[in-house]
């Protein structure tokens, strides 16, 4: 599969992570520090460290930063949501 296929998967993925946290911080009214902790830990590593996915994937953004912080909630999600993922986009080729 082409670079272009991964990527549109990556966002289909990030889309769904953060429409999640949206509905569990806003709709769902479950305020929960922990996640928010998660999140915030996620984009800070990621942004300390250059973690960047859509960068791996040859897409630049334009906006500094946003692949890092899209990457710190693909982190945020925990070990087990990106070993799902992971093993979903080997799976297809």
């Amino acid at each position: 599969m082409n670079k272009k296929f991964y990527s549109l998967i990556l966002f289909a993925i990030l889309t769904e992570g953060i429409v999640t946290y949206a509905d569990q911080f806003f709709i769902g009214g479950s305020f929960c520090p922990k996640m928010l902790m998660s999140i915030i830990l996620g984009v800070v590593v990621a942004i300390s460290y250059d973690l960047d996915l859509p960068e791996y994937l040859d897409m630049q953004a334009h906006v500094p930063y946003i692949g890092c912080i899209l990457t710190g909630i693909l982190i945020s999600r925990g070990s087990n949501y990106l070993y799902d993922l992971i093993s979903k986009l080997s799976s297809i080729n």
